[in-house]
């Protein structure tokens, strides 16, 4: 398939031919030219760096993930607000061990960052057999609801997105 060799990850492609444009906040044709050329060069070069191939399986649920992290952070702000500005007394933070059913290093990667991005929480550690993050959490109330919430919201979703090849 030669268009896969010039081409290892055309999304990562687009996403920095898109992000050249938006940071140069031009549509000059030299730049249109030279941010599509780095974003064939970028991926061509680094992709013998790349672990395993990662396929999107539903790239429009990647898009809806987006939305819900997002949602997610505004609400969690407002959480972790409330906590701050009131007694530091009723605060019980912690750590916990998150079982992970994610087997694509992407998706293990995604679900670590969308923890550590969303306020109050912190993924620490991934373990050495890649099957369990160490979370830090603010406040914990419920170890046992935590961990649906972030199977419910976060990992289920990202293991509809991604497949290993």
């Amino acid at each position: 398939m030669a268009v896969r060799r010039i081409f290892p990850h055309p999304l990562l492609s687009f996403v920095l031919w898109i992000i050249w444009l938006l940071l140069n906040n031009t549509m000059a044709m030299g730049h249109v030219v030279l941010g599509g050329l780095l974003a064939v060069i970028i991926p061509w070069t680094t992709s013998s760096f790349w672990p395993e191939k990662t396929v999107l399986k539903h790239p429009w649920l990647l898009i809806k993930y987006i939305f819900v992290v997002l949602y997610e952070i505004m609400v969690a702000n407002i959480v972790v607000t409330k906590l701050i500005l009131g007694r530091s007394s009723k605060l019980n933070p912690g750590f916990f061990h998150y079982e992970l059913q994610l087997e694509s290093p992407v998706g293990i990667g995604l679900l670590a960052n969308t923890i550590s991005l969303t306020p109050g929480t912190v993924s620490c550690d991934l373990s050495e057999d890649k099957r369990s993050l160490l979370i830090h959490s603010l406040h914990i109330d419920d170890v046992a609801a935590i961990k649906a919430d972030i199977h419910r919201k976060f990992e289920r979703p990202l293991k509809d997105i991604f497949v290993s090849c």
